[in-house]
Protein backbone atom coordinates (compact mmCIF):
# COMPACT_ATOMS: atom_id res chain seq x y z
CA UNK A 1 0.00 0.00 0.00
CA UNK A 2 2.88 2.63 1.12
CA UNK A 3 4.53 1.39 -2.91
CA UNK A 4 1.11 2.39 -4.09
CA UNK A 5 0.89 6.19 -2.71
CA UNK A 6 4.33 6.93 -4.10
CA UNK A 7 3.88 6.25 -7.23
CA UNK A 8 0.14 7.32 -7.38
CA UNK A 9 -0.40 10.25 -9.25
CA UNK A 10 -3.20 12.53 -10.43
CA UNK A 11 -2.99 14.34 -13.55
CA UNK A 12 -4.15 17.99 -14.49
CA UNK A 13 -6.97 16.16 -16.98
CA UNK A 14 -8.13 14.47 -13.06
CA UNK A 15 -8.62 17.95 -11.99
CA UNK A 16 -10.38 19.97 -14.80
CA UNK A 17 -13.23 17.31 -14.94
CA UNK A 18 -13.38 17.60 -11.00
CA UNK A 19 -14.26 20.93 -11.65
CA UNK A 20 -16.42 20.75 -14.64
CA UNK A 21 -18.47 18.51 -12.32
CA UNK A 22 -18.66 21.29 -9.31
CA UNK A 23 -19.59 23.57 -11.10
CA UNK A 24 -22.22 21.41 -13.02
CA UNK A 25 -23.38 20.44 -9.10
CA UNK A 26 -23.43 24.29 -8.54
CA UNK A 27 -25.54 24.95 -12.37
CA UNK A 28 -28.09 22.18 -10.50
CA UNK A 29 -29.29 23.97 -7.67
CA UNK A 30 -30.63 26.83 -9.91
CA UNK A 31 -31.62 23.89 -12.49
CA UNK A 32 -32.81 20.70 -10.67
CA UNK A 33 -33.36 19.04 -13.91
CA UNK A 34 -30.11 18.56 -14.50
CA UNK A 35 -29.49 16.56 -11.50
CA UNK A 36 -30.11 13.54 -12.52
CA UNK A 37 -27.60 13.95 -14.93
CA UNK A 38 -24.74 15.21 -12.74
CA UNK A 39 -25.16 12.24 -10.99
CA UNK A 40 -24.89 10.22 -13.84
CA UNK A 41 -21.47 11.88 -14.75
CA UNK A 42 -20.18 11.54 -10.92
CA UNK A 43 -20.85 8.23 -10.78
CA UNK A 44 -19.29 7.36 -14.83
CA UNK A 45 -15.74 9.90 -13.75
CA UNK A 46 -16.20 7.67 -10.33
CA UNK A 47 -16.12 3.99 -12.55
CA UNK A 48 -13.27 5.47 -15.25
CA UNK A 49 -10.83 6.48 -12.70
CA UNK A 50 -11.27 3.02 -10.56
CA UNK A 51 -10.77 1.21 -13.92
CA UNK A 52 -7.74 3.14 -15.14
CA UNK A 53 -6.39 3.09 -11.41
CA UNK A 54 -6.60 -0.71 -11.86
CA UNK A 55 -5.54 -1.20 -15.17
CA UNK A 56 -2.48 0.76 -14.25
CA UNK A 57 -1.31 -0.89 -10.84
CA UNK A 58 -2.55 -4.59 -11.39
CA UNK A 59 0.53 -5.50 -12.94
CA UNK A 60 3.73 -4.52 -10.63
CA UNK A 61 5.98 -4.00 -13.94
CA UNK A 62 4.43 -2.90 -16.76
CA UNK A 63 7.37 -0.40 -18.55
CA UNK A 64 10.93 -1.26 -18.33
CA UNK A 65 13.23 1.88 -18.60
CA UNK A 66 17.11 2.38 -18.78
CA UNK A 67 19.11 5.31 -19.36
CA UNK A 68 22.61 4.27 -21.51
CA UNK A 69 25.00 7.15 -20.95
CA UNK A 70 28.62 5.36 -20.69
CA UNK A 71 31.54 5.83 -18.48
CA UNK A 72 32.35 9.12 -18.84
CA UNK A 73 31.10 12.39 -20.82
CA UNK A 74 33.48 14.86 -22.69
CA UNK A 75 33.70 18.02 -21.71
CA UNK A 76 32.15 21.02 -23.62
CA UNK A 77 30.57 18.30 -26.82
CA UNK A 78 26.96 16.88 -26.74
CA UNK A 79 27.02 14.25 -25.30
CA UNK A 80 24.46 11.52 -26.24
CA UNK A 81 21.80 10.27 -23.81
CA UNK A 82 20.01 7.20 -24.12
CA UNK A 83 16.91 5.97 -22.68
CA UNK A 84 15.19 2.98 -23.56
CA UNK A 85 11.53 2.04 -22.78
CA UNK A 86 9.59 -1.15 -23.17
CA UNK A 87 5.39 -1.32 -22.31
CA UNK A 88 4.68 -4.49 -20.78
CA UNK A 89 0.96 -3.63 -20.86
CA UNK A 90 -1.30 -5.26 -22.81
CA UNK A 91 -2.57 -1.99 -23.79
CA UNK A 92 -1.27 2.09 -26.02
CA UNK A 93 0.19 3.81 -22.81
CA UNK A 94 1.04 7.57 -22.47
CA UNK A 95 4.56 7.92 -21.34
CA UNK A 96 6.18 11.44 -19.60
CA UNK A 97 9.50 10.88 -19.03
CA UNK A 98 11.51 13.08 -16.83
CA UNK A 99 15.04 12.27 -16.60
CA UNK A 100 16.69 13.76 -13.51
CA UNK A 101 19.76 15.39 -14.65
CA UNK A 102 22.83 16.72 -12.88
CA UNK A 103 22.24 19.83 -10.80
CA UNK A 104 25.40 21.10 -12.88
CA UNK A 105 23.18 21.77 -16.26
CA UNK A 106 20.20 23.44 -13.86
CA UNK A 107 17.69 22.23 -16.19
CA UNK A 108 14.20 21.75 -14.04
CA UNK A 109 11.95 21.30 -16.85
CA UNK A 110 13.23 19.06 -19.07
CA UNK A 111 10.94 16.10 -20.17
CA UNK A 112 9.75 13.91 -22.82
CA UNK A 113 6.41 12.58 -24.14
CA UNK A 114 5.86 9.68 -26.18
CA UNK A 115 3.07 6.77 -27.13
CA UNK A 116 3.51 3.59 -26.68
CA UNK A 117 1.65 0.89 -28.08
CA UNK A 118 1.23 -2.93 -26.43
CA UNK A 119 4.96 -4.79 -26.31
CA UNK A 120 6.14 -1.62 -28.29
CA UNK A 121 10.30 -0.62 -27.54
CA UNK A 122 11.36 3.07 -28.17
CA UNK A 123 14.65 4.98 -27.45
CA UNK A 124 14.85 8.60 -26.88
CA UNK A 125 18.24 10.47 -27.91
CA UNK A 126 19.13 13.35 -26.06
CA UNK A 127 22.35 15.63 -25.43
CA UNK A 128 23.81 17.22 -22.54
CA UNK A 129 27.03 19.74 -22.73
CA UNK A 130 29.19 19.75 -19.53
CA UNK A 131 31.06 23.12 -19.23
CA UNK A 132 32.77 21.52 -16.30
CA UNK A 133 35.13 18.54 -15.56
CA UNK A 134 34.45 16.67 -12.26
CA UNK A 135 32.07 14.28 -11.52
CA UNK A 136 28.47 14.80 -12.52
CA UNK A 137 25.16 12.42 -10.04
CA UNK A 138 22.17 11.87 -12.04
CA UNK A 139 19.17 11.09 -10.29
CA UNK A 140 16.08 8.81 -11.40
CA UNK A 141 14.47 8.02 -14.43
CA UNK A 142 11.13 8.76 -13.81
CA UNK A 143 8.32 7.42 -16.41
CA UNK A 144 4.70 8.46 -15.65
CA UNK A 145 2.31 6.16 -17.74
CA UNK A 146 -1.31 6.73 -18.39
CA UNK A 147 -4.17 5.30 -20.28
CA UNK A 148 -5.63 7.61 -23.02
CA UNK A 149 -7.95 8.76 -20.97
CA UNK A 150 -4.90 10.06 -18.78
CA UNK A 151 -6.58 11.53 -15.49
CA UNK A 152 -4.22 8.86 -13.61
CA UNK A 153 -0.81 8.37 -13.73
CA UNK A 154 1.31 5.64 -12.72
CA UNK A 155 5.26 6.35 -11.96
CA UNK A 156 8.51 4.16 -12.30
CA UNK A 157 11.56 4.70 -11.40
CA UNK A 158 14.95 3.45 -12.86
CA UNK A 159 18.54 3.98 -12.36
CA UNK A 160 18.39 6.28 -9.46
CA UNK A 161 22.30 7.94 -8.36
CA UNK A 162 24.20 6.72 -11.05
CA UNK A 163 27.66 9.07 -11.08
CA UNK A 164 29.50 9.74 -14.18
CA UNK A 165 32.60 11.24 -14.38
CA UNK A 166 33.49 14.56 -17.11
CA UNK A 167 36.61 14.25 -18.77
CA UNK A 168 38.65 16.48 -20.90
CA UNK A 169 37.15 16.50 -24.50
CA UNK A 170 38.34 13.24 -25.53
CA UNK A 171 35.43 13.36 -28.36
CA UNK A 172 37.29 16.04 -29.74
CA UNK A 173 40.77 14.54 -29.43
CA UNK A 174 39.49 11.43 -31.56
CA UNK A 175 37.81 13.63 -33.85
CA UNK A 176 41.23 15.19 -34.81
CA UNK A 177 42.67 11.93 -34.44
CA UNK A 178 40.66 10.39 -37.34
CA UNK A 179 40.87 13.36 -39.29
CA UNK A 180 44.41 13.21 -38.97
CA UNK A 181 44.86 9.31 -39.88
CA UNK A 182 42.28 9.97 -42.97
CA UNK A 183 44.09 13.29 -43.72
CA UNK A 184 41.33 15.53 -43.55
CA UNK A 185 42.48 17.85 -41.04
CA UNK A 186 42.07 20.45 -43.61
CA UNK A 187 38.31 20.59 -43.42
CA UNK A 188 38.56 21.84 -40.30
CA UNK A 189 40.57 24.87 -40.78
CA UNK A 190 44.11 23.02 -40.52
CA UNK A 191 46.46 24.24 -42.90
CA UNK A 192 49.07 22.68 -45.48
CA UNK A 193 52.41 23.91 -45.13
CA UNK A 194 54.91 23.44 -47.46
CA UNK A 195 58.51 21.99 -45.80
CA UNK A 196 60.98 24.52 -46.50
CA UNK A 197 63.90 21.69 -47.48
CA UNK A 198 64.08 17.92 -46.12
CA UNK A 199 65.07 16.33 -42.78
CA UNK A 200 68.16 14.51 -41.94
CA UNK A 201 66.47 11.97 -40.13
CA UNK A 202 67.54 8.84 -42.96
CA UNK A 203 64.83 6.40 -43.39
CA UNK A 204 65.79 3.99 -46.38
CA UNK A 205 67.39 4.21 -49.83
CA UNK A 206 64.86 3.87 -53.02
CA UNK A 207 65.08 4.08 -56.76
CA UNK A 208 65.12 7.00 -58.21
CA UNK A 209 61.82 8.31 -59.59
CA UNK A 210 61.00 11.35 -61.67
CA UNK A 211 60.84 14.34 -59.66
CA UNK A 212 63.15 13.29 -56.67
CA UNK A 213 65.84 16.12 -55.58
CA UNK A 214 69.22 15.00 -57.25
CA UNK A 215 70.97 16.37 -54.31
CA UNK A 216 69.64 13.01 -52.57
CA UNK A 217 71.18 10.67 -54.39
CA UNK A 218 73.33 7.77 -52.91
CA UNK A 219 76.06 7.47 -55.22
CA UNK A 220 77.76 4.56 -53.61
CA UNK A 221 74.37 2.63 -53.67
CA UNK A 222 74.15 3.83 -57.29
CA UNK A 223 77.25 2.31 -58.18
CA UNK A 224 76.39 -1.07 -56.32
CA UNK A 225 73.32 -1.58 -57.78
CA UNK A 226 73.54 -0.03 -61.35
CA UNK A 227 70.42 2.00 -60.90
CA UNK A 228 70.12 5.63 -59.71
CA UNK A 229 68.91 5.13 -55.83
CA UNK A 230 67.68 8.00 -53.69
CA UNK A 231 68.18 8.38 -49.77
CA UNK A 232 64.76 8.89 -48.46
CA UNK A 233 64.42 11.17 -45.21
CA UNK A 234 61.46 11.20 -42.78
CA UNK A 235 60.22 14.07 -40.27
CA UNK A 236 62.52 14.24 -37.41
CA UNK A 237 61.04 12.07 -34.65
CA UNK A 238 61.02 11.83 -30.93
CA UNK A 239 61.15 15.55 -30.45
CA UNK A 240 60.35 16.74 -26.90
CA UNK A 241 56.89 18.79 -26.85
CA UNK A 242 55.79 20.06 -23.70
CA UNK A 243 52.40 21.71 -23.24
CA UNK A 244 51.99 24.04 -20.30
CA UNK A 245 49.55 25.06 -18.54
CA UNK A 246 48.60 28.46 -16.85
CA UNK A 247 46.17 27.82 -13.84
CA UNK A 248 46.32 31.24 -12.54
CA UNK A 249 43.68 33.65 -11.76
CA UNK A 250 43.74 34.73 -15.72
CA UNK A 251 42.38 31.61 -16.71
CA UNK A 252 39.19 32.16 -15.04
CA UNK A 253 37.35 34.26 -17.69
CA UNK A 254 34.88 32.57 -19.32
CA UNK A 255 33.74 32.00 -23.09
CA UNK A 256 30.37 30.78 -23.80
CA UNK A 257 29.93 28.42 -20.21
CA UNK A 258 33.48 27.19 -20.16
CA UNK A 259 36.91 29.04 -18.76
CA UNK A 260 39.74 29.74 -20.77
CA UNK A 261 41.47 26.61 -18.16
CA UNK A 262 38.96 24.36 -19.58
CA UNK A 263 39.71 25.65 -23.46
CA UNK A 264 43.33 25.18 -22.53
CA UNK A 265 42.80 21.77 -21.09
CA UNK A 266 40.45 20.15 -24.24
CA UNK A 267 43.49 21.40 -27.00
CA UNK A 268 46.44 20.49 -24.79
CA UNK A 269 44.79 16.69 -24.97
CA UNK A 270 44.51 17.30 -28.96
CA UNK A 271 47.69 18.57 -29.46
CA UNK A 272 49.76 16.07 -27.29
CA UNK A 273 47.77 13.26 -29.21
CA UNK A 274 48.78 14.24 -32.68
CA UNK A 275 52.17 14.95 -31.54
CA UNK A 276 52.31 11.48 -30.31
CA UNK A 277 51.02 10.26 -33.51
CA UNK A 278 53.49 12.05 -35.66
CA UNK A 279 56.73 10.25 -32.56
CA UNK A 280 57.01 12.82 -31.22
CA UNK A 281 57.17 12.65 -27.22
CA UNK A 282 55.07 14.80 -24.97
CA UNK A 283 54.68 16.30 -21.61
CA UNK A 284 52.71 18.24 -19.30
CA UNK A 285 53.37 20.60 -16.67
CA UNK A 286 50.22 22.87 -14.95
CA UNK A 287 51.35 25.76 -12.61
CA UNK A 288 50.24 28.94 -10.94
CA UNK A 289 52.32 30.51 -8.28
CA UNK A 290 54.22 27.64 -7.50
CA UNK A 291 54.93 24.14 -10.36
CA UNK A 292 51.74 21.79 -9.50
CA UNK A 293 51.55 18.79 -11.72
CA UNK A 294 54.36 17.49 -14.05
CA UNK A 295 54.34 14.56 -17.26
CA UNK A 296 57.59 14.13 -18.47
CA UNK A 297 58.05 13.91 -22.16
CA UNK A 298 57.03 9.87 -23.81
CA UNK A 299 55.50 8.75 -26.80
CA UNK A 300 54.57 5.33 -24.98
CA UNK A 301 50.96 3.84 -25.63
CA UNK A 302 50.01 4.79 -22.19
CA UNK A 303 51.05 8.44 -22.05
CA UNK A 304 48.05 9.61 -23.45
CA UNK A 305 45.64 8.09 -20.51
CA UNK A 306 48.24 9.79 -17.95
CA UNK A 307 48.19 13.48 -19.87
CA UNK A 308 43.98 12.73 -19.68
CA UNK A 309 43.50 11.42 -15.66
CA UNK A 310 46.12 14.45 -15.08
CA UNK A 311 43.79 16.64 -16.75
CA UNK A 312 40.92 15.45 -15.32
CA UNK A 313 41.19 16.97 -11.52
CA UNK A 314 42.80 20.53 -12.69
CA UNK A 315 40.94 23.65 -11.06
CA UNK A 316 42.11 27.21 -11.63
CA UNK A 317 42.66 29.18 -8.83
CA UNK A 318 42.89 33.16 -7.83
CA UNK A 319 46.61 33.69 -6.85
CA UNK A 320 49.04 35.42 -9.64
CA UNK A 321 50.44 32.89 -11.65
CA UNK A 322 54.44 32.99 -10.87
CA UNK A 323 57.01 32.43 -14.16
CA UNK A 324 60.04 32.77 -12.58
CA UNK A 325 59.19 29.51 -10.82
CA UNK A 326 57.94 28.02 -14.13
CA UNK A 327 61.53 28.62 -15.52
CA UNK A 328 62.90 26.30 -12.86
CA UNK A 329 60.02 23.84 -13.34
CA UNK A 330 60.84 23.39 -16.94
CA UNK A 331 64.67 23.05 -16.22
CA UNK A 332 63.93 20.19 -13.86
CA UNK A 333 61.94 18.27 -16.35
CA UNK A 334 63.44 19.46 -19.97
CA UNK A 335 66.80 18.34 -19.94
CA UNK A 336 66.85 18.63 -24.11
CA UNK A 337 66.20 21.17 -26.41
CA UNK A 338 61.91 21.27 -26.24
CA UNK A 339 58.46 23.03 -28.04
CA UNK A 340 57.39 24.64 -25.18
CA UNK A 341 53.63 25.20 -25.63
CA UNK A 342 52.72 28.04 -23.07
CA UNK A 343 48.78 28.24 -22.49
CA UNK A 344 48.22 31.53 -20.81
CA UNK A 345 46.72 35.26 -21.15
CA UNK A 346 47.45 38.56 -21.01
CA UNK A 347 45.27 41.71 -20.91
CA UNK A 348 48.04 44.80 -20.66
CA UNK A 349 51.20 45.10 -22.09
CA UNK A 350 52.57 45.86 -18.81
CA UNK A 351 51.41 42.07 -17.40
CA UNK A 352 53.82 40.90 -20.17
CA UNK A 353 56.71 43.03 -19.36
CA UNK A 354 56.70 42.27 -15.58
CA UNK A 355 57.14 38.47 -16.83
CA UNK A 356 59.29 38.71 -20.21
CA UNK A 357 62.65 38.33 -18.31
CA UNK A 358 61.45 34.58 -17.23
CA UNK A 359 60.02 33.98 -20.81
CA UNK A 360 63.44 35.37 -22.24
CA UNK A 361 65.10 32.29 -20.16
CA UNK A 362 62.86 29.83 -21.29
CA UNK A 363 63.44 30.42 -25.06
CA UNK A 364 67.25 29.97 -24.59
CA UNK A 365 67.13 26.61 -24.14
CA UNK A 366 64.03 26.22 -25.63
CA UNK A 367 61.51 27.13 -28.50
CA UNK A 368 58.76 28.87 -26.74
CA UNK A 369 55.26 29.39 -27.86
CA UNK A 370 52.93 31.57 -26.08
CA UNK A 371 49.23 31.64 -26.44
CA UNK A 372 47.07 33.67 -25.31
CA UNK A 373 43.19 34.28 -25.91
CA UNK A 374 41.24 37.35 -27.83
CA UNK A 375 38.65 39.06 -25.80
CA UNK A 376 35.39 38.06 -27.75
CA UNK A 377 33.31 40.63 -25.87
CA UNK A 378 35.65 43.47 -27.09
CA UNK A 379 33.48 42.82 -30.85
CA UNK A 380 30.42 44.11 -29.98
CA UNK A 381 31.89 47.42 -28.59
CA UNK A 382 34.84 47.93 -31.60
CA UNK A 383 31.39 47.11 -34.17
CA UNK A 384 29.11 49.87 -32.18
CA UNK A 385 28.40 53.16 -33.47
CA UNK A 386 28.46 55.76 -30.36
CA UNK A 387 25.41 57.52 -29.28
CA UNK A 388 26.44 59.45 -26.02
CA UNK A 389 29.40 60.21 -23.85
CA UNK A 390 29.40 56.64 -22.00
CA UNK A 391 29.24 54.63 -25.44
CA UNK A 392 32.06 56.85 -26.70
CA UNK A 393 34.26 56.57 -23.22
CA UNK A 394 33.27 52.11 -23.66
CA UNK A 395 34.35 52.15 -27.72
CA UNK A 396 37.88 54.12 -26.43
CA UNK A 397 38.44 51.69 -23.94
CA UNK A 398 37.45 48.73 -25.76
CA UNK A 399 39.90 49.79 -29.17
CA UNK A 400 43.02 50.54 -26.29
CA UNK A 401 42.73 46.77 -24.85
CA UNK A 402 42.44 45.43 -28.80
CA UNK A 403 45.66 47.69 -29.34
CA UNK A 404 47.44 46.24 -26.18
CA UNK A 405 47.14 43.15 -27.61
CA UNK A 406 48.37 43.84 -30.73
CA UNK A 407 51.10 45.42 -28.81
CA UNK A 408 52.05 41.83 -27.15
CA UNK A 409 52.00 40.11 -30.30
CA UNK A 410 54.90 42.64 -31.78
CA UNK A 411 56.72 42.45 -27.91
CA UNK A 412 57.03 38.47 -28.04
CA UNK A 413 57.96 38.47 -31.69
CA UNK A 414 60.61 41.13 -30.79
CA UNK A 415 61.82 38.69 -28.26
CA UNK A 416 62.31 35.75 -31.10
CA UNK A 417 59.25 33.99 -28.84
CA UNK A 418 56.35 32.85 -31.10
CA UNK A 419 53.39 34.20 -30.39
CA UNK A 420 50.08 32.11 -30.80
CA UNK A 421 46.78 34.80 -30.65
CA UNK A 422 43.45 33.17 -30.77
CA UNK A 423 39.74 32.87 -29.86
CA UNK A 424 39.01 30.14 -27.76
CA UNK A 425 36.58 28.95 -30.21
CA UNK A 426 39.68 28.57 -32.57
CA UNK A 427 41.59 27.72 -29.86
CA UNK A 428 42.40 24.11 -30.81
CA UNK A 429 43.03 24.74 -34.56
CA UNK A 430 45.38 27.76 -33.99
CA UNK A 431 47.45 25.74 -32.01
CA UNK A 432 47.87 22.38 -34.39
CA UNK A 433 48.90 24.98 -36.80
CA UNK A 434 51.70 26.34 -35.04
CA UNK A 435 52.83 22.86 -34.48
CA UNK A 436 52.42 21.87 -38.40
CA UNK A 437 53.90 24.98 -38.99
CA UNK A 438 57.03 24.49 -36.69
CA UNK A 439 57.72 21.23 -37.75
CA UNK A 440 57.25 22.17 -41.12
CA UNK A 441 60.01 24.75 -40.96
CA UNK A 442 62.21 22.39 -38.73
CA UNK A 443 62.34 25.44 -36.01
CA UNK A 444 62.76 23.13 -33.05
Amino acid sequence: MKNFFRSFYITQRFFICLIVIIGLCILSFSFPLLFPSVKIIILTFIITVFFETFALFRVSKGIVGSRYIGDKMSNGDDNEIKLDIDNLYGFTVNAMIIDEVPIQFQFRDSHHDTILKSSEHKSILYTLRPVKRGEYKFGALNIYVSTVLGLIQKRYRFDANKSVKVYPSYLQMRKYEFLAHSNRLTEIGVKKIRKLGHSMEFEHIRRYVAGDDYRTINWKASARTSDLMVNHYTDEKSQHVFCIIDKGRVMKMPFEGMTLLDYSINATLVLANIAIQKQDKAGLITFSHKVASVLPSEKSPIQMYKIQEALYAEKSNFMESDFEHLYSGINAVARQRSLIILFTNFETLSSLQRNIHAFQSIAKKHLLVIVFFENTELHSLLGSSPQNVEEIYHKTIAEKFAYEKKMIVKELERYGIQPVYTSPKNLTVDVINKYIEIKARRLL
